[in-house]
């Protein structure tokens, strides 16, 4: 189970790093890194729906525990506000993640409409995850403070 949760967060990094790794190549298109960009952004997609499904399973199976000790506890925002939250801006990435290895597939560095619109779907998706990624972190410290103060 620990590797559920832990796998969750660790593809939704990877999945950053791909995206930035998208942003970086895509600024200094190339026919030379054409296939570089077009892995990294195959790879994005693939790290963040593998961290969608991980996250997805969990949600189901396990998170009505964490729930109602984060609701107990004393950061009930944690899942009011912050939980809530990445339900819905979670999207956001995962439309953003699979649609960049559309914007990706083009000759980036013959089109400069294509190469902003590559870009600019690299890097929204990278400061959304951060966000994403980081309100999971709130989550997570929200059940560690319930367990504190219930003594768990």
């Amino acid at each position: 189970m620990d590797y559920l949760l832990l796998s969750h967060p660790t593809f939704g990094a990877l999945g950053i790093i791909a995206a930035v790794w998208v942003l970086v190549e895509t600024l200094n298109a190339s026919e030379g890194n054409a296939a570089r960009i077009r892995l990294a952004s195959r790879a994005t997609a693939l790290c963040i729906g593998l961290s969608w499904i991980l996250g997805g399973y969990w949600y189901v199976h396990f998170y009505g525990h964490d729930k109602a000790l984060i609701l107990k506890g004393p950061l009930p925002y944690a899942h009011n506000l912050v939980m809530e939250t990445k339900e819905h801006l979670f999207f956001i990435v995962l439309i953003l993640a699979f649609y960049l290895p559309i914007a990706a597939a083009g000759r980036l560095h013959e089109n400069a409409a294509a190469r902003r619109m590559t870009a600019a779907t690299a890097a929204l998706l990278a400061l959304t995850a951060f966000a994403v990624e980081g309100g999971g972190a709130i989550i997570s410290f929200g059940v560690k403070a319930a367990l504190l103060q219930h003594g768990g």
